[in-house]
């Protein structure tokens, strides 16, 4: 865990405003070492900065269990993939905070500035890693320890802690950064062999890429792969031809290679799209709809051509600056960069550039977005990853995407609003109605324990309000709901109307309940050919839901 200085929110904007703009080749890193910066546990040092928690207070930042803990969480024996129950149990003081992607991109914009004083050319490997050329920058400090001791102190200038390693390859590099050693070239095979296989989790870029690795490393662990060398000692063939893109991905790693070796072929040009914005735009919500506008069209181009892009740059131009950061994507690892991927890269770096903080002294920030482009960069053939002809992989959720993006443009941003699940212990109660393709936090974490919440299994359609009803026992009295939670008799006969039909009665076959409420009693009556979820308050009966 890095200890934060009391001047971080003071000197964070100045990495904002200005950048080297480089070579668009200049940071693919076959044929030469790289340069790699850690900053151990990043996502729990950008949960504490936002939060304003001190660094000496155990943290945890947690989904559906343990993501990342802090240093003095896991010396109280917190350990990643804990459920928060057992992790809280361990350590009674520890603070559980959400996962948050576009926190963690945002926040860790002033550490890609502080590189960027020491080191031209970088690209982001994902939010806490940083990769860039080394042989240059080696030269120029006058060694490995000098260009390590240089990166160290810029970071440590914008507040934080980081750990510098050098080594031949991606995978290398990154592993001797969390080590802070240098690995020469003719052992970087050596240096790899024996660590797990697991350890190329480090290397992927985003939580899409994590998912598809660690199902792959789960398999080759029940086949007995269990070290990178192991990986290295099958052909390279044979683990394409057995495991995909992903095996392949992992054994050019293993071998000490970068993720995109050198072409045999010409170059594909770059694809790249922009807009001028006018009139400026000074918020994230709006510059990230222009953003996606853009995503769309990029993405357009990509398919069009049936390309892949190992990188996508982002440039932008505000009042006061002009801002390019490059974001490294594997994008063939994960079947493509879609338009959702690369809009949601877009506004976590927006919301880095944009709500960036002032150095003291400073009257005014980076102003309002005039200009914004994206590129995507190093262009291959997209090889297999194609649509299937049926199924889940067929295209329709992106044409979909596509049309509810030009409804948007017709409606707005929120004028197209999707379900998602939260928690809750009502089926309305569980719904969360968020904007097509934003991530907006749900109110209630899902994944927290709800007591008292309807059992399954859950309705299939949820009214948007409940339709008075009728519930009649078999002399054609209505049932009622006593003190005891006991209903007066055993339900025969349902009726209610919806919308202008007449009223509608069906014989109950079955009936499962009562489940008692804040504000009401929940019954489950099934008929022939459907299950309502009833509620019984003060209203009397109604129908909640439909169960089938």
């Amino acid at each position: 865990m890095s200890a934060r200085s009391v001047t971080v929110s003071e000197s964070s904007a100045t990495g904002g405003r200005s950048t080297v703009s480089t070579d668009a080749g200049a940071t693919t890193m076959t044929g030469e070492n790289t340069v790699a910066v850690w900053v151990p546990d990043w996502p729990a040092v950008a949960a504490m900065l936002c939060a304003d928690i001190p660094a000496y207070v155990p943290v945890a930042v947690v989904g559906p269990r343990v993501v990342v803990a802090s240093s003095q969480a896991r010396a109280a024996g917190v350990q990643v993939g804990m459920r928060r129950r057992v992790a809280q149990s361990l350590c009674p003081e520890l603070v559980l905070l959400p996962a948050d992607d576009a926190r963690d991109v945002r926040e860790f914009e002033p550490v890609a500035a502080a590189v960027e004083t020491v080191v031209s050319g970088l690209e982001v490997c994902r939010p806490g890693v940083i990769l860039a050329p080394a042989n240059g920058p080696v030269r120029y400090h006058g060694g490995t320890e000098e260009l390590a001791s240089a990166l160290v102190e810029a970071v440590a200038a914008a507040g934080f802690e980081c750990h510098v390693g050098i080594a031949r390859g991606l995978l290398a590099a990154i592993l001797s950064a969390r080590e802070s050693v240098t690995v020469p070239a003719e052992e970087t095979r050596q240096f790899l062999a024996t660590r797990p296989v697991s350890d190329v989790l480090h290397a992927a870029t985003d939580s899409a890429m994590t998912t598809a690795v660690r199902q792959a490393i789960d398999l080759w662990l029940r086949l007995g792969i269990r070290t990178l060398g192991d990986v290295t000692a099958l052909p390279h063939e044979s683990v394409a031809a057995r495991f995909g893109d992903i095996g392949s991905w992992v054994w050019r790693l293993a071998s000490g290679q970068d993720l995109r070796p050198p072409a045999r072929r010409r170059v594909e040009p770059d694809l790249a799209t922009g807009q001028e914005l006018d009139p400026p735009v000074e918020r994230v919500d709006a510059a990230t709809f222009a953003a996606r506008r853009l995503a769309e069209e990029l993405h357009d181009m990509l398919t069009t051509r049936g390309m892949s892009a190992g990188r996508l740059r982002i440039t932008a131009r505000t009042e006061n600056a002009e801002l390019e950061r490059v974001w490294r994507t594997d994008d063939a690892m994960v079947g493509g960069l879609g338009a959702a991927r690369i809009t949601d890269r877009v506004r976590w770096q927006l919301e880095g550039w944009l709500t960036a903080r002032t150095c003291e002294g400073e009257e005014e920030g980076p102003g309002a977005l005039t200009y914004l482009a994206l590129a995507a960069e190093e262009v291959i053939p997209a090889g297999t990853h194609q649509p299937s002809l049926w199924g889940a992989g067929a295209g329709g959720n992106e044409r979909a995407q596509r049309s509810l993006g030009r409804v948007q443009g017709l409606l707005g941003a929120d004028g197209v609003l999707l379900p998602e699940l939260q928690g809750g212990r009502t089926p309305r109660d569980r719904v969360h109605l968020v904007p097509s393709g934003e991530h907006v936090p749900a109110e209630r974490d899902p994944g927290c324990p709800w007591p008292g919440a309807l059992p399954d299994p859950a309705p299939s359609c949820v009214f948007p309000e409940p339709i008075p009803a009728q519930v009649c026992d078999a002399r054609g009295q209505p049932v009622d709901v006593g003190d005891g939670l006991f209903l007066s008799a055993d339900p025969v006969v349902v009726g209610y109307q919806h919308s202008s039909m007449p009223m509608t009665h069906w014989p109950v076959l079955n009936w499962a309940g009562p489940w008692p409420h804040r504000h009401a009693t929940y019954v489950q009556l099934h008929s022939e050919n459907m299950g309502l979820l009833m509620a019984h308050g003060p209203h009397g009966w109604q129908v909640e839901a439909l169960c089938g």
